[in-house]
């Protein structure tokens, strides 16, 4: 369980400005956000704040995922299938829990901010 402090709420706020810019059609990682964000071993908790986000239309949490391109917080969605739905409406094709041609689709956020 995470207690939230001001801390806590200032990273997670920062984690979803960078969510918000990940480009349509586009993926990045727990670790590339963290490490974005100058904090490269907090990769769980950037994990933690995307958790946290799913009541944000405004933060696209199914464009994050893990250093693999595995699926790893699809069940955090509604339906366990949504996460995989919402990255093939945008054109990304997911096999067995993972993102094909993962790193075409990689974005690093230090490229757009």
């Amino acid at each position: 369980m995470i207690i939230m402090d001001s801390n806590n709420a200032n990273f997670f706020e920062r984690v979803y400005e960078v969510a918000r810019q990940i480009p349509y059609g586009r993926v990045t990682s727990y670790g590339a956000i963290a490490k974005f964000l100058g904090a490269a071993r907090s990769a769980r908790m950037v994990g933690w704040a995307m958790n946290a986000s799913h009541t944000m239309e405004d933060v696209p949490a199914h464009r994050v995922v893990n250093r693999k391109g595995l699926l790893t917080g699809k069940f955090h969605f509604d339906g366990t299938n949504l996460m995989q739905q919402l990255l093939e409406n945008e054109g990304i094709r997911v096999v067995d829990n993972q993102i094909v041609d993962f790193e075409k689709y990689f974005w690093k956020p230090e490229m757009d901010l």
